[in-house]
């Protein structure tokens, strides 16, 4: 197997991970106002988008090639992206998607930025979604322990 590297994106090559995701019949996008960052392993096999949002970042657009789940693909790319930033980084997800996400460090929450508690309350009107966020404490600390939040 090739050696993963995950990096961000330039802005020049927003369309790659847009072909990423149209290639796998992903309905995720490439948001034009944040960062996209991929993984790769020879070809691009994950990808994800950080919008800035007041107090942190958003994260969206999380998909890997099913042919590559399972092999912690999701992790080190959210961990790549978020490693350096002291802010937290809040992101929606369906309910079952939460034990994922709570691996990767992230906690369901109720307190977020107006900004994406007013699209939350939006979305929730049509699916059932959750707010979790990660913060630098909790990405460093045990996954479970209460006081890492």
């Amino acid at each position: 197997m090739l050696p993963l590297t995950c990096t961000r994106l330039p802005p020049s090559q927003r369309r790659l991970l847009e072909h990423f995701y149209r290639q796998h019949g992903s309905r995720m996008r490439a948001a034009g106002e944040g960062e996209q960052w991929v993984a790769r392993a020879g070809e691009i096999v994950g990808g994800m988008n950080l919008t800035p949002i007041e107090g942190g970042h958003w994260l969206t657009g999380l998909f890997v090639a099913p042919h590559w789940r399972g092999r912690q693909i999701a992790s080190r790319l959210v961990d790549a992206a978020v490693v350096e930033s002291s802010a937290a980084t809040w992101l929606f997800c369906h309910p079952d998607l939460a034990p994922f996400y709570q691996r990767l460090a992230f906690v369901p929450t109720t307190t977020l930025p107006q900004p994406l508690a007013s699209r939350l309350a939006r979305y929730q009107r049509s699916k059932a979604l959750i707010a979790m966020v990660r913060s630098q404490s909790s990405a460093t600390s045990s996954p479970g322990n209460s006081t890492s939040v």
